[in-house]
């Protein structure tokens, strides 16, 4: 039949399965977002409680109405909080859902709640009173992981290790050097936070709509009770704006980079080939057919979760990217992409701070290591040009050339005699000895910032002052 309406709704194929009702089951499955932003309950709770009481300090409402709301707030957070609030899709989001609760609790006081404010800068506040949270947590959980460092470079500011580049045997450098090389760089993800911080503390409520509100409401008054420094200064942007969860995502994506670089060093210094750490068996897991193996499996998904971070800020960029102002429903696509980075940046610190602060450093295999490959060439061209006078470039040709003889006999430039060194510029005399262990090497490297073992304790001393 050409007319197929008196076939039932729920055969139409373009539905599916799924959306058995048709179009207002489809609707409600994408408009609604309670099934994640009732992650934020508490700060939707605590922006309507500062509302309400600005509302009735400034005789909007009554006082009394006031203590009802305040009252019925409680009660829905004491049910949130103790799991028997009954969250419902069809009243699309946590806003509604607690409103809808309230008045079934408090009845007709419950809607003037809603005066002066809109669902768009009650969300806004919501979420930035979330992201502000998880900043500061994030921000503490760094400063751990930077402490579990600190102490790493302590024991080890005199444990040599090969300095790489190319992942090539450079120099000779200490194994508290490198470990002051990744609190520099959590150092930096935790300033980043404290900044994002201080540009997102501005509170969004009383913006309404768009266009502010014709009550005369006090909006300092409820940035102070949220822990606001100020309220924002236009409106319009006030909920247009994600650049905070934007600006989180991307230090997360940044500290997650870190962490993976960190996690590639713990699977290659785990290696048999390398053998310069062990991991306990609490960051460790074995093979199911090879029983010999013990795999860096928390490293590795350390590594990992720097796809879905990155993956996260790339969606909300591309999210955002083309909205004109001022609030577009788009924007509801923010939060899921928040919490996961969220929950995995915080998930991968933790994991970090476990490993470096247990695992098993194999100074012997390290000392070893870092003579092997030539790695004090660069001292002894330094020594050339110290003690001989030679140009830098003509001692980086001198030194070439002992490289290539110690090649040719199988020692390291240590094991090369005087008569062979001689042999290849006259000059050189016995106190070149003197500069070519690997000790000697990172004690000289005494210039600001540099790998000497007193240099490193310098900079142990100056973060803990800083921590």
């Amino acid at each position: 039949m050409a007319d197929g309406g008196s076939e039932p709704k729920s055969s139409n194929t373009m539905w599916g399965g799924r959306f058995a009702s048709g179009p207002d089951a489809i609707m409600e499955e994408i408009n609604a977002s309670i099934g994640f932003d009732k992650k934020l309950f508490a700060q939707d709770i605590a922006g309507s409680k500062a509302h309400a009481a600005m509302l009735a300090h400034q005789g909007i409402i009554s006082a009394e109405d006031e203590v009802k709301i305040a009252h019925g707030l409680d009660t829905i957070l004491s049910e949130i909080e103790g799991g028997t609030f009954e969250f419902s899709r069809r009243l699309e989001d946590i806003h509604m859902n607690v409103e809808s609760r309230l008045a079934t609790l408090i009845g007709p006081a419950a809607g003037r709640l809603h005066t002066a404010r809109s669902r768009n800068d009650q969300v806004a506040v919501d979420f930035r009173l979330w992201v502000k949270a998880e900043m500061g947590k994030a921000e503490r959980m760094l400063t751990g992981l930077i402490a579990a460092f600190l102490d790493r470079a302590e024991e080890h500011a005199a444990t040599v290790m090969p300095g790489f580049t190319h992942l090539q045997t450079a120099q000779p450098v200490t194994f508290g050097h490198h470990c002051m090389a990744y609190v520099e760089m959590f150092g930096r993800d935790r300033s980043r936070l404290r900044d994002a911080i201080a540009r997102l503390d501005e509170s969004p409520l009383g913006a309404a709509a768009l266009a502010g509100t014709p009550y005369p409401i006090d909006r300092h008054m409820t940035a102070a009770a949220l822990g606001f420094r100020e309220p924002t200064r236009n409106s319009i942007d006030t909920v247009s704006d994600r650049d905070f969860a934007l600006e989180f995502l991307s230090i997360a994506a940044i500290a997650a980079t870190h962490l993976s670089r960190l996690a590639e060093e713990i699977v290659i210094w785990s290696t048999p080939q390398f053998g310069f750490i062990r991991l306990s068996d609490a960051f460790s897991t074995g093979s199911s057919i090879m029983p010999q193996k013990k795999n860096p499996d928390a490293a590795e998904l350390v590594r990992a979760k720097t796809g879905r971070i990155n993956g996260s800020l790339i969606a909300l960029l591309t999210v955002m990217k083309g909205l004109p102002l001022a609030y577009s429903k788009d924007m509801q696509e923010d939060k899921e992409q928040v919490f996961d980075a969220a929950e995995n940046i915080e998930l991968a610190i933790a994991a970090m701070t476990g490993m470096v602060r247990d695992m098993t450093i194999n100074a012997d295999r390290m000392k070893a290591a870092a003579g092997a490959g030539f790695s004090t060439a660069t001292d002894l061209a330094d020594w050339l040009v110290r003690e001989v006078g030679l140009p830098f470039r003509d001692a980086h040709h001198v030194t070439g050339r002992a490289v290539a003889a110690a090649e040719a006999k199988g020692c390291d430039l240590a094991g090369l005699t005087l008569d062979d060194l001689k042999a290849i510029h006259g000059a050189i005399d016995a106190r070149v000895y003197d500069v070519l262990t690997v000790e000697a090497s990172v004690a000289s490297r005494t210039s600001f910032g540099g790998t000497s073992p007193a240099g490193v304790r310098n900079q142990i001393a100056w973060w803990r002052e800083r921590l």
